[in-house]
């Protein structure tokens, strides 16, 4: 009797211990991870199928195909789509779509056109190695787009997408914005006002260990200088000045002299135009002067663009540049013009909170620290404009790589996996903190 009952009681706890190996449940968080992987070849192929479309940003029909296919992943997904026309501000316009009624209101932002113009020579995906691949808006940022769609798919993947809800705004022309900006920028103000938090997926400064919490501000200006005209040999005297080109090269040394040390601030003299006459064309951004060594300039016309951190920055050197213009040289006058364009991104407390949340995942997860990006090396972007709506916001988490607006144009194609976990899985948690 022993003996027939040992060996039933080894099969027993056999089956016991095979039964509690085979059921430790895999985490949300697991399962989103395996899902990236698993859809990696899916992620490039939508990599390759759009890259392969121009839509250089003034080619509409190419940004058009380019958010129809976007619009498809999306509506699979269960996203609500729109395209907002551009006609008004003669762009080809914007993807808007919106999911979920419940958890944090996250605004996803990407976009859909490149600075590759329908006739550039770089107009196809190209394989470079099994790291590597080449091609226009294959960074900034189709890649960036991928990884919106690709991480949602992994959120829905672990049953954890209706725990947030999510708009993304995929604009048509990040690259050469249309006018006016309150137009063209209406629906990503709109989605900043419903939000609480705010990711842009570009690329930032292609270095998979930042992430953007400020960005610079652009304000275009103009300088305009005029002198008394006279022989040259009356250059100085009382009834005559200094001249044009003086005035104007007092004006930039002192720009340069009094605010090139401001922290985070550049401003740079484009172009400058001067002589006895000039012409200059502001859509072409060239022009012609006239004028001769024996006579005293009549006129100078500088343009150039000013970067700012902050609006506060931003105003604050205005005016300094405006009081210097001011204090002019004998017989010259003076004046300087501002556009604003983008606005600056500042840094805040809650673009640091999400950032340490990033960096925590992306520990957690393996990938090492993700620290703020220096914003001297991160340009103005869509995310700008919802910065100041939202309670947290960060950009810079698209796909990484070099060579971004040039011919080289190159993404790293191992860095696409890594960021989706990283966003999906911060995303998830988000969710849970709520």
């Amino acid at each position: 009797m022993y003996k027939s009952i040992f060996p039933v009681l080894i099969v027993c706890i056999s089956s016991v211990v095979a039964v509690a190996q085979t059921s430790v449940p895999v985490s949300t968080e697991e399962i989103i991870v395996n899902h990236v992987d698993e859809e990696t070849a899916r992620a490039l192929s939508l990599l390759e199928t759009t890259v392969n479309i121009n839509s250089g940003t003034m080619n509409l029909q190419g940004v058009r195909a380019v958010g129809a296919i976007f619009s498809a992943e999306l509506d699979e997904l269960g996203f609500s789509t729109e395209w907002i026309d551009g006609a008004p501000v003669a762009r080809a316009g914007h993807l808007v779509a919106y999911r979920g009624d419940r958890g944090p209101k996250v605004l996803l932002i990407g976009h859909l056109d490149t600075v590759f113009a329908a006739d550039s020579p770089l107009q196809n995906y190209a394989v470079v190695d099994e790291h590597f691949a080449q091609g226009p808006g294959t960074t900034d940022m189709k890649g960036g787009d991928v990884i919106i769609v690709h991480a949602l798919r992994a959120l829905q993947a672990a049953g954890v997408l209706d725990d947030i809800s999510v708009k993304v705004v995929m604009t048509g022309d990040e690259e050469m914005p249309g006018r006016p900006f309150s137009i063209r920028s209406a629906a990503l103000l709109e989605a900043a006002q419903w939000a609480d938090y705010a990711i842009g997926f570009e690329d930032g400064d292609s270095d998979p260990q930042t992430a953007v919490i400020a960005r610079r501000g652009t304000t275009s200006w103009t300088l305009t200088t005029s002198g008394a005209r006279a022989h040259s040999s009356q250059i100085f005297q009382p009834d005559y000045g200094d001249g044009a080109i003086y005035e104007a090269a007092r004006i930039l040394n002192a720009f340069r002299a009094e605010l090139s040390t401001e922290p985070n601030l550049s401003f740079n003299p484009g172009t400058i135009i001067g002589g006895t006459s000039i012409d200059y064309d502001d859509a072409t951004s060239s022009g012609t002067a006239f004028g001769k060594t024996n006579i005293v300039s009549g006129v100078v016309r500088v343009r150039g663009d000013l970067r700012t951190i902050s609006p506060e920055q931003r105003e604050t050197v205005k005016q300094r540049m405006r009081e210097i213009v001011a204090d002019h040289l004998p017989v010259t006058d003076a004046n300087i013009e501002f556009t604003d364009g983008y606005p600056p991104m500042a840094p805040s407390d809650g673009n640091y909170a999400l950032l340490k949340l990033f960096d925590q995942t992306s520990r957690d997860l393996g990938f090492g620290e993700v620290a703020a990006v220096d914003p001297r090396k991160a340009g103005a972007a869509d995310i700008s404009f919802v910065a100041d709506y939202v309670e947290m916001a960060m950009d810079g988490v698209g796909l990484m790589g070099a060579g971004g607006h040039s011919l080289d144009e190159t993404a790293d194609l191992r860095t696409l996996s890594m960021q989706t976990k990283r966003v999906a899985v911060m995303l998830y948690r988000l969710s849970q903190q709520q």
